[in-house]
Order: structure tokens, then C-alpha cells, then sequence
């Protein structure tokens, strides 16, 4: 798959996690984050008020850190093809 051809992919997965209204479970949301982040190559610090969500992104992102970008937008079209593939 060609660089162009990954990112075309990967902004059509971004959009339908985007497009879906059902929650997500949040160990799949945490590895959503850490990639897209990666992916993205945005690395500004978690936001959220509660300091236990942000160590759990710290950590998220912290698992990710040894991919390329491009591994991280093919995690991610990976991750969001099979939840799809198999939820209920």
C-alpha cells in the first residue's frame, strides 16, 4: 500500500469512529488515542480534568513509541476494521 493510499484509509477510519454513536469500550479508546496521537505525530499532553485518565494516556502513548507513523495509521485502520468487523 502506497503512503497516499494509507492515509486515505486512515482519515476513512478516523471518520467512522468519528460518525459512531454507540460508546466505545475504553481500553479500545485508549489504543484508538495512542496511535491516532502517533499517527498525527501530536504529542501535546492529555486534557482530561481527572489525573487518572491522563496517566492512562501517558501510558497509551508511551506503548507506541518505538512505531512509525505509518505503522501507528495502519494500527489504527486495523483496530477500527475489526471492531467493526466483530461487535455485536
Amino acid at each position: 500500500m502506497t503512503s497516499e493510499e494509507l492515509d486515505i484509509e486512515f482519515i476513512a477510519a478516523v471518520d467512522r469512529v468519528n460518525d459512531h454513536t454507540e460508546p466505545f469500550p475504553a481500553d479500545f479508546l485508549l489504543r484508538l488515542y495512542a496511535y491516532y496521537k502517533k499517527a498525527t505525530n501530536n504529542y501535546d499532553r492529555p486534557s482530561s480534568r481527572k489525573p487518572i485518565i491522563n496517566a492512562f494516556k501517558a501510558n497509551a502513548l508511551f506503548q507506541v513509541k518505538d512505531i512509525t507513523r505509518d505503522e501507528a495509521k495502519q494500527e489504527y485502520i486495523n483496530l477500527v476494521s475489526n471492531y467493526f468487523l466483530y461487535r455485536k
